[in-house]
């Protein structure tokens, strides 16, 4: 089952868009893949937590451990393969978010739960769940050899168009879009979704999209400003 798990008066005004929306929004606003038909797709789902803090409206994001055999020290949203006992992709969503930042799910309303997505790298299909932080609690890398860090950023520096770009991989006809924001690279399932949400959201500001960086290139310098900062 898809579309909003409250009414949007539950929620703050800024985030009642996105409840009406999941009403009537279906896979292909957020990604062209789709499972062939003899493919074995493992279910997952993803935590798309808002939450509100003085500065503004922010979102939970996560960046996966260097030493992970998939995905590793990519940006993403706290999330996972679904296990018995979890009773849909919302249990699924809260438990694995509480497993890898603290994530208290007492605090948490879970809003609205949006069309199964395909993501041919991991052959996952992942039901992305949006969630209000009504009573936010403190977060953490839970586990160091999964998660590297975990923040809560802004949506007005994801919508900064000072901090948005695309990306393409050499040789490949793909491309999305990126972020570059609180010392995090986001890109690939992650930043689409984002990209997406901001959209929809009503947030987002006017961009380049025209701007298309080679996804290495653009890696490789966000990682050396990172370390001359931490140098000092």
């Amino acid at each position: 089952m898809t579309g909003p798990l409250v009414a949007p008066e539950a929620v703050p005004e800024w985030l009642r868009p996105l409840v009406k929306v999941s009403a009537e929004v279906d896979s292909r606003a957020f990604t062209r893949f789709a499972p062939p038909e003899d493919l074995l797709t493992r279910s997952a789902a993803v935590l798309i937590l808002f939450g509100e803090r003085a500065d503004g409206p922010d979102v939970l994001l996560q960046r996966r451990a260097d030493t992970l055999g998939s995905h590793a020290g990519q940006v993403s949203f706290p999330g996972g393969g679904a296990e018995d006992g979890d009773g849909g992709p919302v249990g699924t969503a809260l438990r694995e978010a509480e497993e890898e930042t603290g994530v208290d799910p007492s605090g948490v309303l879970p809003i609205a739960v949006l069309p199964e997505l395909f993501v041919p790298v991991s052959r996952f299909a992942v039901t992305p769940v949006l969630a209000y932080w009504q009573k936010p609690s403190p977060v953490h890398a839970v586990d160091p050899g999964e998660t590297a860090a975990v923040a809560r950023v802004a949506l007005a520096d994801l919508t900064d168009p000072a901090r948005r770009f695309q990306v393409r991989k050499s040789g490949a006809p793909w491309k999305g879009p990126a972020f570059d924001v609180d010392g995090l690279f986001v890109w690939g399932f992650t930043a689409g979704l984002l990209s997406t949400l901001l959209s929809l959201g009503g947030w987002e500001r006017e961009w380049d999209t025209g701007d298309v960086r080679d996804l290495d290139v653009a890696l490789a310098e966000h990682q050396a400003r990172n370390a001359a900062e931490e140098r000092g």
